[in-house]
């Protein structure tokens, strides 16, 4: 498969942020009470990352080992400021939703761990590959649980109702976040397990 190609499919099923990597389930859980609000962040860290990935890549040598990561913050916020100014333009209500999640981007284990070990050594392309493919997993993630638990919680799929009454209100609680994340994780796990036989390598929560 091409490199390219390889990044992209890395970031959303091998080394999804979520699901396989543990990074970041805070405001996974958080914001997944319904698909609007996962699709709303999900693309801002998609803008967020894959805008950042480029930034460093680009000027990765004129960045001081010794303050690489305060300037990586930096990096962080300037984008996150940008799709904080343009989210309320483009859906004012959702954006209420998850206002605080957006502007708590610049502190997202997923999109500083991926300038750190990818976009700081890597040239512009791969780095714009591996930001959109890392940024494509956490949207696909956000989305299938807020679809979980909206559907199971709320009876509803994208705010239409859909089966008329609300099966398990816990489900849009927290610890509906933690169970449907949990319970997503063991079923990748044992899929791995089954075509490599090899028992998956935990990641890190953040």
């Amino acid at each position: 498969m091409n490199r390219n190609l390889q990044l992209i499919w890395n970031g959303l099923i091998p080394e999804n942020p979520i699901f396989r990597l543990a990074l970041s389930l805070c405001p996974s859980v958080a914001v997944t009470t319904s698909v609007k609000n996962g699709l709303m962040l999900g693309l801002a860290v998609v803008f967020v990352q894959v805008f950042s990935s480029c930034t460093v890549a680009l000027f990765r040598s004129y960045i001081n080992p010794r303050i690489r990561i305060p300037a990586y913050v930096l990096i962080i916020a300037l984008w996150v400021s940008v799709i904080d100014m343009i989210l309320p333009v483009v859906s004012p209500a959702v954006y209420k939703e998850v206002a605080l999640f957006v502007k708590l981007i610049v502190a997202f284990a997923i999109i500083i761990s991926r300038l750190e070990l990818f976009a700081s050594k890597e040239p512009f392309v791969p780095s714009f590959f591996d930001g959109f493919g890392m940024g494509i997993g956490f949207l696909f993630g956000l989305c299938l649980i807020g679809a979980i638990r909206e559907l199971s919680g709320a009876g509803t799929l994208y705010g239409f109702d859909v089966l008329g009454f609300r099966p398990l209100l816990v489900m849009i609680l927290p610890a509906g976040g933690f169970f449907v994340i949990g319970f997503i994780m063991a079923g990748m796990n044992y899929i791995e397990y089954k075509l490599t036989g090899k028992i998956p390598s935990a990641g890190g929560a953040h």
